[in-house]
């Protein structure tokens, strides 16, 4: 029988008010669980619940050692329930096994590097004239909200949750509705490491009920969201009504490019990786492949070969040897085939590889592919010159694993079609000239850029886009920890009494010179 999953508020399980989210495993489409959502009135007693927490102090005012301790602790633990996350993570997004046992285990160094940060993090005293000493300190903000997205359920969540518990705000999640299960599962991992109660809550939700109820709270001092354009400015629209701060990491549709100097094996190596890890569901996917013309035809024979093997060692999500897996839902499934139908119907592009839903069963393991939502990875090119950039699937974000490769003939006109978009965030460059790498790198409008590889994520490395459209602000690095706090500024007058008293008597009945400022 299915699971049912409670809400997870102020560490306890608590059953919701609104109807059960039915959770689909995409591979095969059952519901295999079933989850409790938030009300508007759950929502707000989870925001009074954190409210008081944070202003009890008993994680807002505790010492930066003793918070740096329990995220370590949150690490350990995290170590040790892994393969209960890596199944959770399998089921409920469809991803590969193989990608949740290199991914989930990567998560313990957020909590392990804003740890040490606490640890590390010097206070400025400033130069201030006078004999005045003025430090800043940083102080958390309050209850936060992070909403966050499918596709990467657990990976998200701990980025955003380590700096800002880091900060000693009080931290309410809302997950996609689609997967909700690793993150609820979190809450009692936190508590386990001595997060205090009211200081973690995790809510599933619909946008339109519980997202909607969370982010106009006025107790709400920030949110911080990763998902779709359209959402993340609706989203913000509300925030910025609240004076509350935003972080806001959004739509891509990443360019890379191939120069001739590029290793072309490695470049296929990984374009592949860029675009078809996670079936092409991530924000950074190199989905607008651009190429030296000079290349381009042995790039395509090499990047076929290469897709056909992804294509023909696809299978059960559960099996290790399974290179990738499903969408995410039949309305992601759906969106794919619409854009590349388009593109095929047009007469506008081909397909060299792939283009259409998998069907029948796997080569690999004879899993049924027709009871999911997969599709194959596919590589498009343009039917004449450039006919591709006119097609919906160059400038909207796909979320599937497609590309779209077209070709060039100067740097300069590389350049141009990797800034053809109005996302911003992720770009990679193939070359084995590093002052060419360089010289573009500095002209590619994007948050990220990598440079002979891809989809490289560090705690320590700033990953936020470059355009209106990626989003605002960025995850990672002492930045984020920054952006969960405000600075708190104390200037101390160390001047002696008899010094003060006379510079400091401003409505003094002599006509001493008194200062200002």
């Amino acid at each position: 029988m299915a699971q049912t999953y409670l809400m997870w508020v102020a560490g306890k399980e608590k059953p919701g008010q609104e109807e059960l989210i039915p959770i689909e495993d995409p591979a095969t489409g059952e519901i295999f669980a079933y989850s409790h959502a938030a009300s508007t009135s759950d929502v707000e007693n989870t925001i009074d619940l954190a409210h008081a927490a944070f202003k009890s102090g008993i994680w807002s005012k505790s010492s930066r050692h003793h918070r740096a301790d329990i995220l370590d602790k949150c690490a350990i633990l995290l170590t040790e329930w892994l393969p209960d996350f890596i199944a959770l993570e399998v089921r409920q997004t469809g991803r590969a096994i193989r990608e949740m046992k290199a991914q989930v285990p990567s998560l313990v160094r957020w909590f392990k590097y804003y740890a040490s940060l606490l640890r590390v993090e010097e206070q400025p005293v400033l130069p201030t004239a006078g004999k005045l000493h003025n430090f800043i300190n940083r102080v958390p903000l309050g209850v936060v909200v992070q909403i966050t997205p499918f596709n990467h359920p657990l990976l998200i969540a701990v980025k955003k949750l380590a700096p800002a518990l880091a900060a000693g705000n009080s931290v309410i999640v809302k997950p996609s509705e689609l997967t909700p299960l690793s993150t609820l599962l979190l809450g009692r991992i936190l508590k386990e490491a001595d997060i205090p109660d009211g200081v973690f809550s995790v809510l599933p939700g619909f946008g339109a009920t519980t997202g909607r109820a969370l982010v106009k709270n006025s107790l709400v001092r920030k949110v911080d969201v990763t998902g779709g354009t359209p959402a993340g400015q609706a989203i913000g629209a509300i925030v910025g009504g609240n004076l509350a701060r935003y972080t806001a990491e959004l739509g891509g549709k990443a360019p890379l490019i191939v120069f001739e100097k590029a290793d072309l094996q490695l470049a296929v190596n990984g374009i592949a990786f860029g675009s078809f890890i996670a079936s092409g569901q991530t924000c950074i996917a190199s989905t607008r492949i651009i190429v030296d013309n000079k290349v381009l035809p042995e790039l395509l024979e090499k990047l076929k070969v290469k897709t056909d093997s992804i294509t023909q060692r696809m299978g059960s999500p559960d099996n290790p040897e399974s290179m990738m897996g499903p969408l995410i839902s039949a309305k992601q499934l759906n969106h794919v085939e619409t854009l590349v139908s388009e593109a095929l119907a047009s007469g506008n592009g081909k397909a060299i590889i792939g283009g259409s839903r998998m069907h029948g069963t796997s080569p690999l393991d004879r899993f049924i592919f027709s009871k999911g939502y997969f599709y194959q990875p596919t590589v498009l090119v343009s039917s004449e010159g450039d006919s591709l950039l006119r097609t919906r699937i160059w400038k909207e974000e796909a979320f599937g694993p497609v590309i779209v490769v077209v070709g060039f003939d100067t740097e300069e006109e590389a350049i141009k079609l990797a800034n053809d978009s109005d996302f911003g965030l992720g770009a990679g460059i193939w070359t084995q000239d590093l002052a060419q790498a360089f010289r573009v790198s500095e002209q590619i409008d994007a948050g990220i850029t990598w440079i002979n590889t891809h989809h490289r994520n560090d705690p320590s490395s700033s990953w936020g886009g470059a355009k209106s459209s990626s989003g605002v602000g960025s995850e990672n690095g002492i930045d984020a920890y920054h952006a969960y706090t405000t600075t708190k500024s104390t200037i101390i007058n160390y001047a002696s009494t008899e010094e003060s008293l006379v510079a400091d008597d401003w409505f003094s009945d002599n006509a001493a010179k008194v200062r200002y400022g």
